[in-house]
């Protein structure tokens, strides 16, 4: 069932029960009040007959001109005057237009009321002067059970009907409006797919659930359209990585085995065929460990590391496989407090991290001095390392995480794309962020943030 009908259903159910309950409230209330006060007008009329009827007219002369001056004659008024006898009716033609309910219940309650359809009884016994007993019961017709109450309970039905159509249109109106919103959301997305990720929803202008839905929607879009778009780089470039040694291996077998050569020569194009082959190899292990990385790091080991030994461990290990690189460290940054300069880590990770951003930073400003501060904040231990290279374009920096992704002005620089992408992994692995600010032939700068770890020495 469509959402629009279920609101419409709805909203007339809960209208039907409600004028239901308040209409029938109002009809129970209005015809007891009419029953009950008809029995009260009829009681006041079956005393005055009494005394008019049954004592002498000079006794009750003052009651006869109240009763023809205030009461008026009730439609179809009809008195019965029955003497009671030894607690007793006699049974006559004039009883017997009684109900008898009625005539058992004056007698032992000395009052009672009755009705039959429109016509209502009201009796009491009577005690005249002389010693006798009556029952007296006077009956009329109760015009306005009869009338006013049928017109009002036909006015209710009216009024229910009418209020059914009237919600049944203003229902349909209100569920357009709520659903129109909906709609378009729907439409919208419909109209989104693999081929035009680009595509955002339109976001209503009031800011309530449904723009905070579409809001939603489109960061998740921009996520997707991330997703794909680092997924497609990275095949792209591991295709091209991975294609270039394999490319070289096979070349040189078919240059070695189209035709017979000497033993020189196969030595030298299986040298070359090893050499592409381990190149091959530590991309295939460097994409592995980056995969092995990316999970959270739970299986790792972590102790407590100080900042600064690090990186002068990094930069001793940096230095020895290439003397030629330089660094300068400011230590200028160093808090008063060394126990701030302690995180919780894995030493081996995090040698790995820092050794492939400095070695990166070394390598593309062709061994120019490579600057390196650190220090602390009250959360987070800080690295800076800059250069002073040849940058990054600025349109390729939302593709430096991506694995083999290799910047356009790198081309004379050997790498695999693997190392940055693999330092932020393990930086990200211990809780901290790992930022690249870098313009192009204005060198690269990158901030490393991790936070304290709560160690004493």
């Amino acid at each position: 069932m469509k959402i629009q009908n279920k609101i419409i259903y709805l909203v007339i159910i809960i209208f039907v029960l409600y004028t239901l309950l308040y209409s029938g409230f109002i009809y129970y209330s209005i015809s007891n009040y009419a029953f009950t006060d008809f029995y009260k007008r009829l009681e006041i009329r079956a005393a005055t007959t009494a005394k008019i009827k049954l004592e002498k007219p000079s006794d009750v002369s003052h009651i006869l001109e109240m009763e023809q001056e205030y009461l008026e004659k009730l439609p179809n008024q009809t008195e019965y005057i029955l003497p009671i006898i030894k607690g007793k009716i006699q049974e006559d033609s004039l009883s017997k237009l009684l109900p008898k309910s009625l005539i058992e219940e004056v007698l032992d309650n000395t009052y009672g009321s009755d009705s039959e359809g429109v016509i209502f009884y009201s009796g009491i016994t009577y005690q005249s002067q002389n010693g006798d007993e009556f029952m007296v019961v006077v009956s009329a017709e109760n015009y306005f059970y009869s009338h006013h109450i049928a017109y009002l309970r036909t006015l209710l039905l009216t009024s229910l009907a009418f209020g059914i159509l009237w919600i049944v249109f203003f229902s349909f109106v209100v569920s357009r409006t709520l659903i129109r919103p909906i709609k378009n959301i729907i439409n919208d997305v419909r109209k989104i797919s693999s081929e035009n990720l680009h595509l955002r929803l339109n976001v209503p202008k009031k800011n309530d659930s449904l723009s905070r839905l579409a809001l939603t929607f489109n960061d998740m879009l921009n996520r997707l359209e991330t997703s794909f778009e680092t997924q497609k780089n990275f095949i792209s470039n591991a295709s091209h990585e991975l294609n270039t040694p394999l490319t070289s291996i096979i070349g040189e077998a078919d240059f070695a085995l189209s035709k017979e050569r000497g033993a020189l020569a196969y030595k030298v194009a299986l040298g070359k065929i090893l050499e592409e082959a381990e190149k091959l190899d530590k991309k295939t292990k460097a994409l592995l460990f980056l995969a092995q990385t990316g999970f959270n790091g739970k299986a790792q080991k972590f102790d407590k590391i100080r900042i600064d030994q690090l990186i002068l461990d990094v930069q001793d290990t940096v230095q020895k496989i290439n003397s030629g690189f330089k660094f300068k460290l400011d230590f200028s940054l160093l808090p008063e407090n060394p126990e701030k300069l302690k995180v919780k880590g894995n030493e081996q990770l995090l040698h790995l991290a820092l050794s492939n951003i400095m070695v990166n930073a070394c390598k593309y400003s062709d061994n120019e001095v490579v600057h390196i501060a650190f220090g602390a904040t009250d959360k987070d231990a800080f690295i800076v390392i800059r250069d002073s290279g040849i940058g990054i374009p600025e349109n390729e920096l939302q593709y430096i995480y991506d694995p083999y992704f290799r910047a356009s002005n790198t081309g004379s620089h050997e790498g695999y794309g693997i190392g940055l992408p693999l330092s932020r992994n393990i930086i990200k692995m211990h809780d901290g962020t790992l930022q690249v600010n870098s313009k192009l032939n204005g060198g690269t700068t990158v901030l490393i943030n991790i936070p304290i770890g709560n160690y004493s020495l």
